[in-house]
């Protein structure tokens, strides 16, 4: 059985991704809108109630405007936009968040994909905030480094024009207005109380992201060690495929002293450290923000809802 799948934006970043690890699939047959025919609301609407699932790589208000047009109850949507990544009607596409979120996955037919930076800070700091390590009214804060094709088309093409001229080389910290549009879902699927403080920083390179969450003992519950923060992340993710815990103080890390933020690039995995003092802590998290940070995810979720191998091309 082949499943019907349409694209919704697919000659963006993440949809092109997607159509590309779908159109190698057996399982998959992929519906394609005219290229004259992209802003023809008759015909986006036809193509996506003809199809099994739905992928909106689209702006917010687009992708309303796309879940307006459906009518077909058996049409699973998931959008990688920002419009419902906190509405309470739609799953969060992240299947490693808590028990059961899977059969969540399973059940519906809205999906809201996770942005890249959230991905890498839920995964974090949820274990830790449901085992009770991390207090849910820290004020939290997050640094974040992206590679540049996280800013989608317009950003890419900025920083491929410069290459000649060697504009763009030093990292530029962004969201200074500190209302990053990823910073209500980072809140809301973590379970703290209060907005984490997230500064995010794009670097000279296309793709690879990391963020980085500081803690000092003297903030987390009496007995709270680097141990049973460590722990609590392996017990959390035991037998998850594509989440990797790293050694505590990971030894070929402080070995080279640097932090390779590409290495998870080209994958749908995602690296979690536990670094350490005997007074301080430094959480982090790294993933290709094109793979489990966007396309990969989705995919993932799809898999997951279809009920298929959940690492089917990826």
């Amino acid at each position: 059985m082949a499943y019907a799948v349409y694209v919704d934006g697919q000659e963006g970043t993440t949809g092109l991704r997607i159509h590309e690890v779908l159109a190698q699939r057996s399982d998959v047959e992929l519906l394609r809108i005219s290229p004259d025919k992209r802003k023809d609301l008759a015909e986006r609407a036809r193509l996506l109630n003809a199809a099994d699932v739905a992928f909106l790589c689209l702006p917010d208000a687009a992708s309303r405007e796309a879940v307006s047009l459906l009518n077909n109850p058996r049409t699973c949507v998931i959008d990688a936009s920002t419009a419902f990544r906190t509405d309470p009607a739609w799953v969060f596409g992240l299947p490693e968040l808590a028990p059961g979120q899977r059969q969540r996955l399973r059940d519906s037919r809205r999906i809201a994909n996770p942005g890249c930076h959230a991905s890498a800070f839920i995964l974090l700091l949820r274990p830790l905030v449901d085992a009770g390590l991390v207090p849910p009214t820290l004020p939290v804060s997050a640094l974040s480094i992206t590679g540049y094709s996280g800013g989608g088309k317009k950003m890419i093409e900025q920083y491929q024009a410069s290459i000649i001229e060697r504009a763009l080389t030093s990292p530029r910290p962004y969201g200074l207005t500190l209302a990053h549009k990823h910073v209500p879902e980072m809140m809301a699927h973590t379970g703290l109380s209060a907005p984490p403080l997230l500064m995010p920083v794009v670097g000279n390179f296309y793709k690879g992201l990391s963020v980085s969450v500081p803690l000092h003992r003297s903030q987390l519950p009496a007995g709270t060690t680097a141990e049973s923060v460590q722990q609590a992340l392996q017990h959390h993710y035991a037998g998850e495929r594509f989440v990797r815990v790293k050694p505590l103080r990971d030894a070929a890390t402080l070995d080279s002293g640097f932090f390779d933020v590409q290495a998870c690039n080209d994958s749908n995995n995602v690296d979690l450290f536990v670094f350490a003092s005997d007074s301080q802590l430094l959480l982090m998290a790294r993933l290709d923000n094109l793979g489990k940070g966007a396309s990969g995810a989705a995919v993932q979720s799809m898999n997951v809802h279809l009920g298929v191998d959940e690492g089917l091309g990826l």
